[in-house]
């Protein structure tokens, strides 16, 4: 197990592509700290289920994404906790899709905060222990919209575009540290949240599921196939392994071939 006694913390991670890492970490052994929001017996039985399965600790921490100091303060809980915090994976995300004029200013600053500065304030709080340690991986969740945009998208591009900037220039600062830092980005992920959206979308377009899902969701994915969370969860634990050793400052696309074109 590549990760035994090490430990994770995974931001938005009560469901979907965070909660899948969280869960392919503890598979390797590593203790976790699993964020985010949700029915409190929904978490605990995420939390609970990762212990019982895994045999390894899973705390769950509230911290509000958008409170910098909030997210200095469940760093430290962790290292507290368990010692160190090994792997930070910046995972927390919301969008909001509407066209510049009319896009809430409220809206921009919130999905700014949540999908790039707290990525910012997570970082600097982990980095000094993991120079210390002279070991550390940290991943922050991207996406195709990284590399390309979308229309009536502007706060969520260009945060994810901010997150690559992030990446790169973290990773040239602590490169001769032990310290790999690096971005996945994913395309259209299967989700609950995904799932979720295909009949309102139905009813308000007057399509079938399979078209919502051929030619609305899956419209920009070459392989008409959506990512699966375990599938970007196996990217994250392939970068805190020993054959990732000399990958950092990259931005792995995991999107079935959208950003190809």
């Amino acid at each position: 197990m590549i990760l035994k006694s090490k430990s994770a913390v995974v931001t938005g991670s009560t469901s979907g592509i965070g909660l899948a890492i969280a869960r392919a970490f503890a598979a390797q052994g590593a203790d976790i700290m699993i964020n985010g929001f949700g029915k409190p017996e929904d978490i605990e039985a995420a939390r609970a289920a990762i212990e019982a399965e895994f045999g390894v600790r899973c705390l769950h921490s509230p911290a509000d994404m958008t409170r910098g100091d909030e997210i200095a303060a469940m760093i430290a809980t962790a290292e507290k906790e368990f010692g160190a915090v090994d792997v930070l994976v910046n995972n927390a995300g919301i969008q909001f899709v509407s066209p510049i004029e009319d896009f809430p200013v409220e809206t921009w600053d919130k999905i700014i905060a949540i999908n790039l500065t707290a990525a910012f304030h997570a970082i600097r709080a982990v980095v000094p222990g993991m120079k210390a340690r002279g070991w550390g991986r940290i991943i922050s969740t991207a996406s195709a919209h990284s590399l390309v945009a979308s229309p009536f998208k502007a706060a969520y591009v260009a945060a994810k575009h901010g997150v690559v900037g992030l990446t790169k220039t973290v990773a040239l600062e602590v490169a001769t540290h032990g310290v790999t830092v690096n971005c996945i980005s994913p395309g259209y992920v299967w989700t609950p949240l995904v799932e979720n959206q295909i009949p309102a979308t139905m009813a308000s377009r007057g399509l079938s599921r399979e078209q919502v899902i051929n030619d609305v969701l899956l419209a920009a994915q070459p392989t008409k196939q959506f990512v699966t969370p375990e599938e970007v969860a196996a990217i994250a634990v392939f970068l805190c392994s020993p054959a990732a050793k000399q990958m950092t400052g990259a931005n792995l696309s995991v999107d079935g071939g959208w950003t190809a074109a």
